[in-house]
């Protein structure tokens, strides 16, 4: 009896001991940041387009095509590294399929049981599905108005998907349309809020892979499928925002009952936020910096999260001396181009719509700047950017820092002078400008001076007569003053001690909201850009406000 007992303590301890491995591994995935498709979780009703009666239900029809590989005439790179070069010979395929008013009533017709059918020629081969659809009123005991529904087809081996005749390409987007990785699911949102009746057309481009292995098999469809979710919510959770109300003012700009909700986390720090409106691409998305870990990450209205560019910042030797050898602050000029401070490389820099990258600034005055931390764009397209040294591993003491201050800068419209505004503060960080332009701020990380400047600006651009705006060194907490943006009436929102502080245009300290974590930059966004992105250390998040604020 005292060994059966030893041996079921002994189960027991073991049973324990696992189940705590198995709750911490599953707490550690709650809060770590995962990349991966759209939406998340079960969806609450499934059309199988593999299927007879799936199919019927969609009034869809499986039409089928070969692809051809054909000689095409070309042109060899150009000086604007576009095919603008000499004549020449290269391939290109036939049909070209994936526009929406491609007529393909000639094509096969195939049962959709036979999805799984090996089709095509073997070794490098292309070929083409296409299925018009449309969403009926329920599926099983769900309706389908309002819903999410996402596309999920998995081909062997690789599939594009073009939707009622468009493919969007995007830098750093993980299949979604494009080629996902070999045999991987391709999850596509179609629709955030279906309504029965609406038409949606799917094209998909079949390759088979590896093509440098020339492969002996052939293309096929493993699974194809329409999910529905009640929900379109994307966020990991939800909480109220705790809101320190200083001014009944403040009313008019946080709702009641204003919530922060959580999108990604699991960074190591996260900064430098920026909204890319919606184009005939994409329907608007976030990209944000992890300047510790050196990547640049993008984040949908979908929810999808994705490296957008690594190595956004340093890719030197000694990068392992760096704390934050990454991007810092991004931002659009007029033309939509990214613009990025690179702390490692010391510059400021804009990726052009070929993804080359043109140097802004990175010397003052035969000198190389500190580690470039925000930047704005003024209207007439000067570039102004704040340079404290807080990308250099050792800051203010950094052997390698070569300005004996900390600047604000500004860049000529025509990208041609770098000019020196203000050495006023010890750790400039963010800056904004009003709604009209006639004042600059800029904002001071300095944890015995936090202070918020306002300067006149001049006809040429230049700064005068600076004057402290405000000021939070007498504020609890150990928090300097971090990220800035202001809205459409000029309301100012400041990092600062303790939260995010709502600061009117007349200098007035109107409340502080406390989320999670502490933001320590933020972005307006959404088509109404009335969302305020916040980036805080680990986290993004974000929370809806009345007034929108000042976009590039």
């Amino acid at each position: 009896m005292k060994g059966i007992a030893m041996k079921d303590a002994w189960q027991v301890f073991i049973n324990s001991a696992l189940l705590a491995l198995i709750l911490g591994i599953a707490m550690l995935r709650a809060e770590s940041q995962v990349v991966q498709d759209p939406p998340f979780g079960r969806p609450d009703a499934i059309v199988d387009l593999a299927s007879r009666d799936g199919v019927q239900l969609v009034s869809g029809q499986w039409r089928y095509h070969d692809v051809k590989i054909v000689d095409a005439d070309s042109r060899a790179v150009g000086p604007d590294l576009k095919p603008s070069g000499a004549p020449t010979k290269t391939y290109d395929y036939e049909p070209r399929a994936g526009v929406a008013e491609f007529d393909d009533s000639q094509w096969e017709s195939i049962d959709p049981t036979t999805l799984d059918q090996r089709r095509s020629t073997a070794k490098v081969c292309f070929n083409w599905y296409r299925i018009n659809m449309t969403i009926p009123e329920k599926v099983g005991n769900v309706s389908t108005a309002g819903s999410m529904v996402a596309f999920e087809i998995v081909i062997d081996d690789y599939a594009e998907v073009w939707v009622n005749g468009k493919m969007p390409r995007i830098l750093g987007q993980p299949g979604g349309q494009v080629i996902k990785g070999f045999n991987a699911p391709n999850r596509v949102i179609l629709s955030r809020n279906a309504q029965p009746g609406q038409k949606i057309q799917l094209a998909v481009f079949g390759i088979n892979g590896p093509i440098s292995y020339s492969p002996q098999n052939f293309i096929w469809i493993k699974s194809a499928t329409l999910d529905f979710y009640k929900s379109s919510k994307v966020a990991l959770s939800e909480t109220p925002a705790q809101v320190i109300k200083k001014d009944a003012a403040l009313d008019e700009i946080v709702p009641a009952g204003a919530k922060i909700e959580k999108l990604a986390g699991g960074f190591l720090f996260t900064e430098g936020p920026i909204w890319v409106p919606r184009n005939e691409d994409s329907d608007g998305y976030l990209l944000f910096s992890d300047p510790n870990n050196n990547l640049i990450y993008r984040w949908t209205q979908d929810g999808q999260l994705s490296v957008f560019l690594t190595k956004s910042g340093y890719r030197g030797f000694d990068i392992g001396e760096y704390g934050q050898p990454g991007s810092n602050g991004l931002t659009l000029d007029k033309l939509g181009r990214l613009t990025i401070n690179q702390h490692g490389n010391r510059r400021v820099v804009r990726m052009e719509k070929n993804g080359q990258l043109t140097v802004l600034a990175d010397h003052y005055d035969g000198k190389r700047l500190n580690s470039p931390n925000d930047l704005v764009y003024k209207s007439d397209g000067a570039l102004y950017f704040t340079d404290p040294p807080f990308g250099l591993p050792k800051f203010f003491d950094d052997p390698r820092k070569e300005l004996p201050y900390s600047g604000g800068f500004r860049v000529s419209p025509d990208g041609q002078k770098v000019q020196l505004l203000t050495t006023d503060l010890k750790g400039p960080n963010g800056l904004a400008f009003s709604p009209d332009e006639k004042y600059f701020y800029v904002d001071d990380w300095d944890t015995e001076k936090k202070i918020i400047m306002r300067y006149e600006v001049q006809p040429d651009g230049t700064l005068a007569n600076g004057k402290v705006f405000f000021d939070m060194t007498s504020a609890e907490g150990e928090d300097a003053l971090d990220g800035m943006k202001v809205d459409q009436r000029g309301n100012l929102y400041v990092s600062g001690p303790g939260g995010l502080w709502i600061i009117s245009a007349e200098g007035k300290h109107l409340g502080t909201i406390v989320g999670p974590e502490h933001p320590h930059n933020f972005a307006w966004g959404d088509d109404d850009g009335r969302t305020l992105y916040l980036c805080a250390k680990t986290g993004l998040y974000r929370i809806r406000l009345n007034v929108p604020g000042i976009r590039p």
